[in-house]
Protein backbone atom coordinates (compact mmCIF):
# COMPACT_ATOMS: atom_id res chain seq x y z
CA UNK A 1 0.00 0.00 0.00
CA UNK A 2 1.22 3.94 -0.72
CA UNK A 3 1.97 5.91 2.16
CA UNK A 4 0.63 8.92 3.09
CA UNK A 5 -2.61 7.82 1.11
CA UNK A 6 -4.97 6.27 3.58
CA UNK A 7 -7.82 3.58 1.70
CA UNK A 8 -11.00 4.02 1.21
CA UNK A 9 -13.38 2.17 1.92
CA UNK A 10 -17.52 3.11 0.28
CA UNK A 11 -18.60 1.64 3.27
CA UNK A 12 -17.05 3.42 5.65
CA UNK A 13 -19.72 6.21 7.67
CA UNK A 14 -17.91 9.09 6.13
CA UNK A 15 -19.23 8.05 2.90
CA UNK A 16 -22.95 8.71 3.55
CA UNK A 17 -23.41 11.04 1.01
CA UNK A 18 -21.29 11.61 -2.72
CA UNK A 19 -17.66 12.29 -1.88
CA UNK A 20 -16.16 15.58 -3.64
CA UNK A 21 -14.93 14.87 -6.71
CA UNK A 22 -10.89 13.25 -6.58
CA UNK A 23 -8.21 14.92 -8.24
CA UNK A 24 -7.03 13.11 -11.50
CA UNK A 25 -3.23 13.19 -9.98
CA UNK A 26 -4.38 11.91 -6.68
CA UNK A 27 -4.34 8.14 -7.04
CA UNK A 28 -7.25 6.50 -4.93
CA UNK A 29 -6.16 3.55 -2.67
CA UNK A 30 -8.97 1.05 -1.68
CA UNK A 31 -8.97 -1.17 0.83
CA UNK A 32 -10.60 -5.32 0.83
CA UNK A 33 -13.66 -5.25 2.41
CA UNK A 34 -14.96 -8.36 4.53
CA UNK A 35 -18.61 -9.20 4.32
CA UNK A 36 -20.11 -12.41 5.88
CA UNK A 37 -20.29 -14.57 3.38
CA UNK A 38 -17.84 -13.22 1.15
CA UNK A 39 -14.67 -11.03 0.22
CA UNK A 40 -13.61 -8.12 -2.08
CA UNK A 41 -10.31 -7.30 -2.96
CA UNK A 42 -9.45 -3.83 -4.88
CA UNK A 43 -8.67 -3.60 -8.12
CA UNK A 44 -4.98 -2.99 -9.37
CA UNK A 45 -4.46 1.05 -8.09
CA UNK A 46 -2.47 1.31 -11.36
CA UNK A 47 -4.91 0.36 -13.46
CA UNK A 48 -7.57 3.48 -15.11
CA UNK A 49 -10.45 3.36 -13.76
CA UNK A 50 -13.47 1.20 -15.27
CA UNK A 51 -15.02 2.83 -17.36
CA UNK A 52 -19.06 3.73 -17.08
CA UNK A 53 -21.96 5.05 -19.68
CA UNK A 54 -23.72 8.14 -19.31
CA UNK A 55 -25.89 8.94 -16.42
CA UNK A 56 -29.41 9.01 -17.20
CA UNK A 57 -31.65 11.23 -15.74
CA UNK A 58 -32.87 10.50 -11.85
CA UNK A 59 -30.72 7.22 -11.95
CA UNK A 60 -31.27 5.24 -9.06
CA UNK A 61 -30.34 1.83 -10.63
CA UNK A 62 -27.32 0.03 -11.50
CA UNK A 63 -25.85 -3.03 -13.76
CA UNK A 64 -23.77 -5.08 -11.51
CA UNK A 65 -21.95 -7.92 -13.87
CA UNK A 66 -18.79 -10.39 -12.94
CA UNK A 67 -21.01 -12.11 -9.98
CA UNK A 68 -20.08 -15.23 -9.18
CA UNK A 69 -22.09 -17.96 -10.54
CA UNK A 70 -22.56 -19.51 -7.24
CA UNK A 71 -23.89 -15.73 -5.96
CA UNK A 72 -27.56 -15.52 -4.54
CA UNK A 73 -29.87 -12.41 -4.30
CA UNK A 74 -28.87 -12.41 -0.23
CA UNK A 75 -25.57 -12.23 -1.09
CA UNK A 76 -25.97 -9.40 -3.26
CA UNK A 77 -28.28 -7.86 -0.52
CA UNK A 78 -25.14 -8.40 1.56
CA UNK A 79 -22.47 -6.46 -0.44
CA UNK A 80 -25.05 -3.81 -1.84
CA UNK A 81 -27.21 -2.86 0.56
CA UNK A 82 -24.21 -1.15 2.75
CA UNK A 83 -24.19 1.57 0.05
CA UNK A 84 -27.98 2.01 0.70
CA UNK A 85 -31.12 1.21 0.80
CA UNK A 86 -32.05 -1.26 -1.95
CA UNK A 87 -35.78 -1.26 -3.28
CA UNK A 88 -35.80 -3.89 -5.85
CA UNK A 89 -33.16 -6.61 -7.41
CA UNK A 90 -33.75 -8.16 -10.53
CA UNK A 91 -31.44 -11.71 -10.65
CA UNK A 92 -30.27 -12.98 -14.20
CA UNK A 93 -29.03 -16.73 -14.75
CA UNK A 94 -26.29 -15.19 -16.23
CA UNK A 95 -24.35 -13.33 -13.64
CA UNK A 96 -25.75 -10.23 -14.00
CA UNK A 97 -28.16 -8.38 -12.03
CA UNK A 98 -29.89 -4.82 -11.58
CA UNK A 99 -30.18 -3.56 -8.24
CA UNK A 100 -32.88 -0.23 -7.34
CA UNK A 101 -31.54 2.31 -4.81
CA UNK A 102 -34.32 4.72 -2.54
CA UNK A 103 -31.53 7.21 -3.32
CA UNK A 104 -29.77 8.26 -6.28
CA UNK A 105 -26.29 8.96 -4.37
CA UNK A 106 -25.79 5.67 -3.25
CA UNK A 107 -25.90 4.94 -7.03
CA UNK A 108 -22.36 6.23 -6.90
CA UNK A 109 -21.17 4.42 -3.45
CA UNK A 110 -22.31 1.11 -5.28
CA UNK A 111 -20.31 2.52 -8.59
CA UNK A 112 -16.96 2.48 -6.25
CA UNK A 113 -17.18 -1.02 -6.04
CA UNK A 114 -16.50 -1.47 -9.47
CA UNK A 115 -13.62 -3.88 -10.34
CA UNK A 116 -13.58 -5.22 -7.55
CA UNK A 117 -12.70 -9.09 -7.24
CA UNK A 118 -15.53 -10.69 -4.69
CA UNK A 119 -14.92 -14.31 -3.33
CA UNK A 120 -17.64 -16.25 -1.64
CA UNK A 121 -16.32 -17.72 1.72
CA UNK A 122 -12.60 -18.84 1.29
CA UNK A 123 -13.81 -21.20 -1.68
CA UNK A 124 -11.10 -21.00 -4.97
CA UNK A 125 -13.61 -22.27 -7.29
CA UNK A 126 -14.09 -20.21 -10.13
CA UNK A 127 -17.84 -20.40 -9.38
CA UNK A 128 -17.26 -18.60 -6.06
CA UNK A 129 -15.43 -16.06 -8.09
CA UNK A 130 -16.01 -13.01 -10.40
CA UNK A 131 -15.08 -9.47 -10.67
CA UNK A 132 -17.70 -6.88 -10.58
CA UNK A 133 -18.45 -4.71 -12.96
CA UNK A 134 -20.83 -1.43 -11.67
CA UNK A 135 -22.25 0.52 -14.02
CA UNK A 136 -25.58 3.20 -14.46
CA UNK A 137 -28.44 1.18 -15.89
CA UNK A 138 -31.29 2.54 -17.89
CA UNK A 139 -34.97 2.28 -15.68
CA UNK A 140 -38.42 3.24 -16.28
CA UNK A 141 -39.50 4.04 -12.68
CA UNK A 142 -36.31 6.23 -12.52
CA UNK A 143 -37.17 8.01 -15.42
CA UNK A 144 -40.85 8.69 -14.51
CA UNK A 145 -40.04 9.80 -10.81
CA UNK A 146 -37.23 12.11 -12.33
CA UNK A 147 -40.25 13.82 -14.54
CA UNK A 148 -42.68 13.98 -11.78
CA UNK A 149 -39.98 15.35 -9.97
CA UNK A 150 -39.08 18.32 -12.85
CA UNK A 151 -42.98 18.73 -13.68
CA UNK A 152 -43.18 19.27 -9.34
CA UNK A 153 -40.76 21.53 -9.23
CA UNK A 154 -41.48 24.02 -12.39
CA UNK A 155 -45.09 23.90 -10.56
CA UNK A 156 -43.36 25.04 -7.58
CA UNK A 157 -41.51 27.67 -10.00
CA UNK A 158 -44.89 28.75 -11.35
CA UNK A 159 -46.28 29.51 -8.11
CA UNK A 160 -43.77 31.31 -7.05
CA UNK A 161 -43.84 33.46 -10.02
CA UNK A 162 -46.91 33.94 -9.73
CA UNK A 163 -46.86 34.90 -6.40
CA UNK A 164 -43.88 37.42 -6.93
CA UNK A 165 -46.48 39.33 -9.55
CA UNK A 166 -49.43 39.43 -7.53
CA UNK A 167 -47.35 40.83 -5.18
CA UNK A 168 -45.79 43.52 -7.80
CA UNK A 169 -49.28 44.31 -9.71
CA UNK A 170 -50.99 47.21 -7.85
CA UNK A 171 -53.87 46.58 -5.99
CA UNK A 172 -57.32 46.16 -7.56
CA UNK A 173 -60.01 48.67 -7.05
CA UNK A 174 -62.64 47.67 -5.13
CA UNK A 175 -65.90 46.07 -6.20
CA UNK A 176 -68.91 48.16 -6.90
CA UNK A 177 -72.01 47.45 -5.11
CA UNK A 178 -75.06 46.42 -6.80
CA UNK A 179 -77.95 49.46 -6.95
CA UNK A 180 -80.15 49.70 -4.12
CA UNK A 181 -82.21 52.83 -2.70
CA UNK A 182 -80.02 53.17 0.15
CA UNK A 183 -77.06 52.75 -2.50
CA UNK A 184 -78.63 55.57 -4.36
CA UNK A 185 -79.23 58.21 -1.85
CA UNK A 186 -75.46 57.38 -0.48
CA UNK A 187 -74.26 57.61 -4.07
CA UNK A 188 -76.07 61.32 -4.45
CA UNK A 189 -74.81 62.46 -1.74
CA UNK A 190 -70.79 61.87 -2.93
CA UNK A 191 -71.50 63.11 -6.72
CA UNK A 192 -71.77 66.46 -4.76
CA UNK A 193 -68.37 66.14 -2.92
CA UNK A 194 -65.68 67.60 -4.99
CA UNK A 195 -63.25 64.43 -3.54
CA UNK A 196 -65.95 61.93 -4.23
CA UNK A 197 -67.02 62.66 -7.68
CA UNK A 198 -64.40 60.82 -9.39
CA UNK A 199 -65.64 57.25 -7.50
CA UNK A 200 -69.15 58.31 -7.95
CA UNK A 201 -69.08 58.84 -11.62
CA UNK A 202 -67.23 55.40 -11.95
CA UNK A 203 -70.23 53.68 -9.45
CA UNK A 204 -72.67 55.29 -12.23
CA UNK A 205 -71.20 54.33 -15.01
CA UNK A 206 -70.90 50.76 -14.23
CA UNK A 207 -74.76 50.63 -12.56
CA UNK A 208 -75.71 52.05 -16.49
CA UNK A 209 -73.53 49.61 -18.01
CA UNK A 210 -75.07 46.84 -15.81
CA UNK A 211 -78.30 47.74 -17.13
CA UNK A 212 -79.90 47.71 -13.68
CA UNK A 213 -81.66 50.91 -14.94
CA UNK A 214 -85.66 50.53 -15.01
CA UNK A 215 -88.96 52.31 -14.81
CA UNK A 216 -88.96 52.19 -11.40
CA UNK A 217 -85.73 53.74 -10.88
CA UNK A 218 -85.41 55.62 -13.96
CA UNK A 219 -85.88 59.34 -11.81
CA UNK A 220 -83.13 57.71 -9.65
CA UNK A 221 -81.18 57.86 -12.18
CA UNK A 222 -82.09 61.25 -14.14
CA UNK A 223 -81.42 62.76 -10.97
CA UNK A 224 -78.27 61.40 -10.38
CA UNK A 225 -77.40 62.45 -14.29
CA UNK A 226 -78.88 65.29 -13.23
CA UNK A 227 -76.60 66.14 -10.65
CA UNK A 228 -73.72 64.91 -12.35
CA UNK A 229 -74.24 67.15 -15.28
CA UNK A 230 -74.33 70.39 -12.96
CA UNK A 231 -71.38 69.02 -11.44
CA UNK A 232 -69.46 69.15 -14.51
CA UNK A 233 -70.63 72.08 -15.55
CA UNK A 234 -69.58 74.05 -12.33
CA UNK A 235 -66.02 72.34 -12.96
CA UNK A 236 -65.87 73.83 -16.38
CA UNK A 237 -67.07 76.87 -15.46
CA UNK A 238 -63.92 77.39 -12.60
CA UNK A 239 -61.59 75.71 -15.26
CA UNK A 240 -62.79 78.83 -17.62
CA UNK A 241 -61.94 81.31 -14.74
CA UNK A 242 -58.74 79.92 -13.58
CA UNK A 243 -57.70 79.90 -17.62
CA UNK A 244 -58.77 83.39 -17.13
CA UNK A 245 -56.93 83.65 -14.39
CA UNK A 246 -53.91 82.51 -16.07
CA UNK A 247 -53.96 84.50 -18.95
CA UNK A 248 -54.35 87.70 -16.64
CA UNK A 249 -51.26 86.67 -14.91
CA UNK A 250 -49.39 86.11 -18.45
CA UNK A 251 -50.18 89.58 -19.46
CA UNK A 252 -49.59 91.32 -16.22
CA UNK A 253 -46.19 89.40 -16.08
CA UNK A 254 -45.22 90.34 -19.62
CA UNK A 255 -45.99 94.03 -18.77
CA UNK A 256 -43.91 93.70 -16.04
CA UNK A 257 -41.35 92.47 -17.96
CA UNK A 258 -41.45 95.11 -21.06
CA UNK A 259 -41.48 97.96 -18.15
CA UNK A 260 -38.69 96.72 -16.66
CA UNK A 261 -36.47 96.40 -20.13
CA UNK A 262 -37.17 99.73 -20.89
CA UNK A 263 -36.25 101.09 -17.39
CA UNK A 264 -32.55 99.02 -18.38
CA UNK A 265 -32.60 101.18 -21.57
CA UNK A 266 -32.88 103.90 -20.19
CA UNK A 267 -30.75 103.80 -17.24
CA UNK A 268 -28.29 102.35 -20.04
CA UNK A 269 -28.73 105.56 -22.13
CA UNK A 270 -28.14 107.74 -18.70
CA UNK A 271 -24.81 105.62 -18.44
CA UNK A 272 -23.67 106.00 -22.00
CA UNK A 273 -24.72 109.93 -22.06
CA UNK A 274 -22.68 110.52 -18.48
CA UNK A 275 -19.33 108.59 -19.98
CA UNK A 276 -19.56 110.23 -23.44
CA UNK A 277 -19.53 113.96 -21.30
CA UNK A 278 -16.52 112.72 -19.50
CA UNK A 279 -14.73 111.97 -22.72
CA UNK A 280 -13.67 116.09 -23.59
CA UNK A 281 -12.40 116.36 -20.03
CA UNK A 282 -10.18 113.51 -20.44
CA UNK A 283 -8.45 114.26 -23.80
CA UNK A 284 -7.87 117.85 -22.57
CA UNK A 285 -5.73 116.32 -19.41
Amino acid sequence: MMTGIAPMNPMMPGLGMVPPPISQDMPIVKEIIHCKSCTLFPPNPNLPPPATRERPPGCKTVFVGGLPENATEQLIVEVFEQCGEIIAIRKSKKNFCHIRFAEEYTVDKALFLSGYRIRLGSSTDKKDTGRLHVDFAQARDDLYEWECRQRMLAREERHRRRIEEDLLRPPSPPPIVHYSEHECGLLGDKIKDDSLFPEAIRVLLTWVERGEVNRRNANNFYSMIQSSNSHIRRLMNEKAAHEKEMEEAKEKFKNALAGILVQCEYALFAFLCDLLSTLPTMGSQ
